[in-house]
């Protein structure tokens, strides 16, 4: 049976980036040895990796705009302390719209003071804050495009004249943005873009070197530019599978026909939610994302018996994050519509049934 794979993330990646991945594992590059064993400053590689970089650029419409990419590992975890490592020297303005940027906000307060401009933990991360100023004197603003555990969305990124560093792990690709309005750029590869083992960084360069403390090596992102993404062993099969997946999305037309597909993805299953008595939304309408769509049964006694369903329908990584229960739909880019309409199908089912 076709699984439907709505897995949070590690995440669903196309069956072509499978197929052509696979194969690597047993010959790269017609090389006899397994990508999994070339040496990471070998040829081969160092190929992958300068397209990799040089192509994530391209889909975002940042080359020649300033910006370096690294792919680095640690996860957005890792993020959280570089960013205020080479950004915060005195005071930086966050905004708190779940529970990833919380975590941020909580290694950022180790280098200076944090500023909490807007939160909505007052109704459990159910919506995006609004109405909140950026100060002019802070370092930069940092914020989450998406909330993968709550299902929430920023849909406006605030103007204001300092650096903005945004959290992207979970909607990287998957939707049009004027991108240099952002000056740091990262996201964990597993939610949308590769394998879990490295992060994407877009930095652009000339916000560094501002900070008076000095930067561990590992940490500096001056050193990670400088040597190319290469400073130490990268995630050499993370990377690799990351690239190819970029190299798809390019194919299906890029970030402008990937944002069309999603948002009929987003579309089919909202309007299910909506019009399905059976079923509520965590969030508000507003900002509901279109990677993750959560919702709740409004009968618990019907829970055995949609579980069943859903799982026989061949529908996998349904449950929602253990902190908010309920169900979580992530839609991914590769995820396809079919898969979309077969849940819908389930949930439609279980109405005739009720």
């Amino acid at each position: 049976m076709k699984k439907h794979n709505y897995s949070a993330g590690p995440c669903i990646l196309p069956q072509e980036v499978f197929k052509e991945a696979s194969q690597a594992i047993l010959d790269y590059n017609n090389s006899g040895l397994s990508i999994l064993e070339i040496s990471h400053r070998s040829k081969d590689f160092v190929d992958v990796m300068e397209e990799a970089r040089s192509l994530s650029l391209e889909l975002l419409g940042l080359e020649n705009k300033g910006y370096k990419a690294l792919f680095l590992q640690g996860g957005a975890s890792m993020q959280f302390l570089m960013v205020a490592y080479n950004l915060l020297e005195k005071k930086a303005a966050y905004l708190n719209s779940g529970t990833w940027a919380s975590k941020a906000i909580k290694e950022a307060k180790l280098f200076g003071e944090v500023q909490v401009v807007g939160s909505s933990e007052d109704k459990n991360f159910s919506y995006i804050p609004k109405k909140y100023d950026v100060p002019g004197d802070v370092d930069y603003f940092h914020c989450t495009s998406n909330n993968t555990i709550f299902g929430t969305q920023m849909k406006k990124f605030p103007k204001t004249a300092v650096p903005v560093v945004c959290d992207m792990s979970s909607d990287i690709f998957s939707r049009q943005l004027d991108f240099s309005k952002f000056d740091l750029i990262y996201a964990g590869a597993q939610k949308n873009m590769g394998p879990a083992g490295t992060t994407l960084v877009i930095i652009k360069e000339d916000i560094l070197g501002e900070v008076s403390r000095k930067i561990p090596s590992m940490m500096d992102y001056k050193v990670h530019i400088g040597k190319d993404s290469m400073f130490n062993t990268p995630a050499v099969y993370a990377v690799y599978v990351s690239l190819l997946t970029m190299r798809w999305l390019k194919e299906q037309g890029g970030i402008k026909a990937i944002e069309e597909q999603n948002e009929k993805k987003a579309q089919l299953l909202y309007s299910e939610i909506d019009i399905n008595p059976l079923f509520k939304g965590f969030t508000a309408k507003e900002d509901r994302s279109i990677m993750n769509a959560t919702f709740n049964l409004t009968k618990d006694s019907l829970k055995d018996e949609f579980d069943k369903m859903w799982k026989d329908a061949g529908i996998n990584g349904l449950n929602g994050h253990r902190s908010v229960g309920g169900y979580r739909a992530s839609m991914y880019n590769a995820l396809p519509l079919e898969s979309v309409q077969i849940l819908v199908d389930v949930m439609s089912d279980l109405e005739r049934k009720a």
